[in-house]
């Protein structure tokens, strides 16, 4: 006698393996399993460092999921500066956002909700690698310093109009940061974007993504500091990138 096919059964089993399969998924994506978000990483765990040029210092920062640490339960470099080094932050960090401004919560639509009148001593934006997973059109430099000149639905005439609005805005160094090395031809496009568009501007660019010492890194801490190839840890912002964007500060405020 042929067996009856339990369809039943079988979608209660689909139905469990999807119900548990986001939740996993979420997990591993925002680096509750990595070793690096251990509590001793945390920010609550870091040293203050002896004082330096940076106390006091007020910072924006203008970014995404990188720069929020949506993989290290919202604590990223900034947090770290903001204990290591007594810097004041002003956050503006979406996860998911894009530099140009074809989609909602975009970086320039929120960078113009940012308090004009803010005492700041430097902006710091991420090169968003949004763009480069979204297939963005990066365009082309303009020979223009103007605002309204800028096409900001491509990523160069986006990067343009931030650096344009930050320094007439908040009158500060402007600093770009880049991811650190991934599988990613079209974010190693933008970064050479970027660094033509400095050549323009005379901005700073935290260049991780080019930075020999950063891609040095062994295998072993690799995994210990990145959740994914674009997510840092709670150890990665602390013990590797935070050191350098000091580097780079340091540098400015000297």
């Amino acid at each position: 006698m042929k067996k009856k096919f339990n369809w039943k059964k079988i979608l209660i089993i689909i139905l469990v393996f999807f119900a548990i399969q986001g939740p996993l998924t979420w997990a591993i994506m925002t680096g509750k399993f990595s070793k690096g978000n251990k509590s001793e990483y945390s920010v609550a765990n870091t040293e203050t460092l002896p004082a330096n040029a940076l106390n006091g210092k007020t910072i924006i920062y203008l970014g995404s999921s990188v720069t929020y640490g949506s993989a290290s339960g919202g604590e990223s470099f900034v947090e770290y500066l903001e204990k290591r080094d007594g810097v004041t932050p002003v956050k503006e960090a979406v996860s998911g956002t894009t530099l140009v401004t074809d989609e909602k919560k975009n970086y320039i639509e929120r960078m113009l909700t940012i308090d004009p009148d803010i005492k700041a001593d430097a902006f710091i934006c991420q090169l968003s690698t949004n763009d480069a997973t979204k297939k963005k059109p990066l365009g082309e430099i303009s020979s223009s310093t103007n605002l309204e000149d800028f096409d900001t639905g491509t990523v160069a005439g986006a990067i343009e109009y931030i650096i344009a609005y930050a320094q007439k805005t908040w009158n500060c160094p402007v600093f770009f940061y880049t991811g650190t090395k991934y599988d990613s031809d079209a974010y190693g496009e933008m970064v050479k974007l970027l660094l033509e568009i400095q050549k323009k501007w005379d901005i700073t660019v935290i260049d991780l993504w080019n930075d020999p010492e950063m891609n040095a890194v062994s295998k072993e801490d690799y995994k210990l500091y990145m959740a994914n190839g674009i997510h840092p840890t709670k150890a990665g912002y602390r013990d590797w990138w935070t050191p350098k964007f000091e580097e780079y500060l340091l540098n400015q405020f000297k």
